[in-house]
């Protein structure tokens, strides 16, 4: 009945959702309503960091219901999680993204990013990756680097343009006329594809060179999923505008874009109000990722990544894998052919196994479990792929 419910009342996103009927779930593992339990290699498409449900961020959620929820719009009151979460942020960034703009998502996020890069170049052009992913509203969807994906829904946003992302050459196209180069620090729907050695910094030189800002985006990289609690960190760069989201929320929806105290001060006048919000900044939500990252730090969780990810690597090598991509706890297994990446992922459901897609690469197997997957639970996934893969003729 909830199934039929669910394909009659609410809006899919695709012809054939997988419909699983979830009853709790908590750490590492998910319970259907027949009490079938699943672990979980996906964590939330890489949004639930510290797994379901972690204590301390249920104890930190509860306390802060005992005492308020939303009381007043964005940016006028002072709500001291959301204050705290935005202290906590500032302490562990460079002190060029000394301040915080909190949201509800991290296409949201996006959105205030574009607009401060504008607001702040006074320019209106940016440049893109093909093969992109910033979400799915207006602004974002316009940046969005597959062009089948946007069909039906122009006129979008003009004067976006579009690079290869990793080719040095195309980087002439950022101009005097450029407010930003927006990038995905790690690109996630293109196969978790790492950026080469001084990419990055060589996109930055540019944009400096020109009076472009650099954007980077970390919704699904940031928050401790490749080892560093931002994935910049790796590749020797800083951003001029940070967009983080997913993995902050420990299970709660929650974007933000951080920057330096002379650029955010744009929105504060002519005119007043430049990017505003009802819900973000919620203190439910702030209080939740405030226990995120304090959580991380306290159970020294990024040290852990780099053996979980060896162990995967270690674990996961079959004549049916051609590759893995990507590094921490954001991989994707590369398969041969697409009929191998379909059953893959629907016979792992069946076995108790949740893996899952990426966005553009059809060959592409996400494995983005939560951070603080014991070794246990990675050696007993890892068994049931070998033994998927091995039934593959």
């Amino acid at each position: 009945m909830l199934l039929k419910d669910f394909l009659t009342y609410q809006a899919k996103t695709s012809p054939n959702p997988v419909g699983l009927e979830v009853s709790k779930a908590k750490g590492s593992y998910i319970f259907d309503s027949n009490g079938k339990k699943y672990l979980d290699f996906v964590a939330g498409i890489s949004a639930c960091s510290l797994g379901h449900r972690h204590p301390k961020v249920i104890k930190a959620i509860k306390k802060q219901l005992n005492k308020f929820l939303h009381v007043m719009v964005y940016g006028e009151y002072v709500q001291k999680p959301s204050v705290n979460l935005c202290k906590k942020l500032a302490g562990i960034l460079p002190n060029s993204l000394q301040v915080v703009f909190l949201t509800n998502s991290g296409t949201e996020a996006i959105e205030g990013a574009m607009k401060l890069a504008k607001r702040y170049t006074k320019r209106s052009n940016f440049i893109a990756a093909k093969n992109s992913y910033h979400g799915s509203t207006q602004g974002a969807l316009s940046l969005l680097g597959v062009k089948n994906q946007k069909r039906g829904y122009g006129p979008l946003l003009p004067k976006v343009t579009f690079i290869n992302f990793n080719n040095s050459n195309d980087l002439k196209k950022i101009d005097n006329k450029t407010a930003a180069v927006i990038l995905e620090t790690i690109q996630g729907g293109a196969g978790f594809i790492l950026p080469k050695l001084d990419y990055l910094k060589n996109v930055k030189r540019k944009c400096e060179k020109v009076g472009a800002l650099l954007i980077l985006d970390e919704i699904q990289p940031g928050i401790g999923r490749t080892g560093k609690m931002f994935a910049f960190e790796k590749y020797s760069v800083e951003p001029d505008i940070l967009v983080i989201g997913k993995g902050l929320g420990g299970g709660l929806p929650i974007g933000a874009f951080c920057s330096s105290r002379e650029k955010m001060k744009k929105f504060e006048y002519n005119p007043s109000l430049g990017h505003i919000s009802t819900f973000g900044g919620n203190p439910v939500v702030s209080s939740a990722a405030l226990s995120v990252l304090n959580t991380i730090e306290s159970e020294k969780i990024l040290q852990k990544v780099s053996e979980k990810e060896k162990l995967i690597r270690f674990l996961l090598k079959h004549r049916k894998i051609k590759k893995i991509n990507g590094t921490g706890l954001m991989l994707a297994l590369i398969l041969e052919n697409e009929k191998d990446v379909e059953r893959l992922v629907k016979e792992s459901m069946n076995k108790g196994l949740i893996l899952f897609y990426l966005l553009w690469n059809k060959l592409a197997v996400r494995i983005t479990p939560p951070l603080n997957i014991s070794n246990k639970e990675i050696t007993k996934g890892c068994k049931i792929i070998l033994k998927i893969l091995d039934d593959i003729k």
